[in-house]
């Protein structure tokens, strides 16, 4: 018998037991915490997302002063775009697994929409949060953590928010990275559009925390206009900015693989083991950051410091 008249669940990817689950899972755990250690902020805030953000607004982004709606508009989706490496914003890679889930699987019959599915469920999940936190933004505006100068116990208090709020995401995204490896109860098994919505929310919610300086250029712009429509508006732009990298990956290897990768991603157990990974990774990275290494550089505990860091 060849191998086109094997039943289809006999083409299926071995089921991985608990053995190989849970050694990608402290795999992925090691490989968190060791991105977390390499992490040069310097480069991605200042080298990549500065000089992204000046060449495509042709100014110096930071100094120059926002004139306007449309000049706000514009550099609230330039500076989300730039801001796609930092570390308040690279956890929407582990989007790619649960959207590679969320196409259907019909790339061959249907490519242009085994590719707007998935993105349309992310963009609505996002969308709602960033949306919804920029209109509240702006009517609490400087009662907002995340918009004060304030110092506690020598730590600024838009970082003790940042901590926190990306503290809960990543745990968040470890956990639904676990779930995915069968470690723990899945409460998304059988729904893979729900997940996808949910990593959209959980990506909106970067904004929540964010301490990026040119996000906070663009909240105190937004909070100064006074309106929150403009505010819903600038960090839905923002966070659209923060994806259009990796829905353009996402993209072409869709298209250059003529569909095969969603085929190869539709096999439960591989993509389990490939989302799982990617999750639990960006999940951990994402807690020992923010919740280990952040506070260590104000003398809270201790984390190893790289040479050029």
């Amino acid at each position: 018998m060849s191998l086109r008249q094997l039943p289809e669940r006999q083409l299926l990817t071995p089921a991985p037991g608990p053995g190989r689950r849970l050694r990608v899972a402290l795999l992925s755990t090691a490989a968190g915490v060791l991105l977390a250690v390499l992490w040069s902020f310097e480069l991605v805030d200042k080298v990549i997302g500065d000089n992204v953000a000046n060449t495509v607004l042709g100014h110096d982004a930071k100094a120059t002063a926002i004139t306007g709606t449309a000049a706000g508009l514009l550099f609230a989706f330039v500076s989300g775009f730039a801001g796609t490496f930092t570390a308040c914003n690279i956890a929407m890679a582990a989007s790619v697994g649960p959207m590679s889930q969320a196409s259907g699987g019909h790339a061959s019959a249907a490519p242009l929409r085994s590719l707007l599915r998935p993105v349309g469920w992310l963009a609505l999940g996002m969308i709602a949060v960033s949306a919804g936190y920029g209109a509240i933004g702006v009517l609490l505006g400087d009662q907002l953590p995340q918009l004060s100068t304030d110092v506690v116990g020598g730590v600024p208090v838009r970082l003790i928010q940042s901590s926190v709020v990306f503290g809960v995401i990543g745990l968040a995204l470890t956990y639904l990275g676990l779930a995915a490896l069968g470690l723990l109860p899945d409460v998304f098994a059988h729904r893979p559009v729900a997940r996808v919505v949910t990593m959209g929310a959980l990506v909106g919610g970067f904004l929540i925390g964010r301490p990026y300086p040119m996000f906070n250029k663009l909240f105190h712009w937004a909070a100064d206009t006074g309106n929150p429509l403009y505010g819903a508006l600038a960090f839905t732009l923002q966070s659209l900015g923060n994806i259009l990298l990796v829905t353009l990956i996402f993209a072409i290897v869709v298209v250059v693989s003529r569909g095969r990768f969603l085929r190869w991603m539709a096999d439960p157990r591989r993509a389990a083991v490939v989302t799982g990974a990617l999750l639990v990774a960006l999940g951990i990275f994402t807690v020992v950051y923010w919740d280990v290494r952040l506070p260590a550089r104000f003398g809270i505990g201790w984390f190893p410091t790289m040479p050029y860091n």
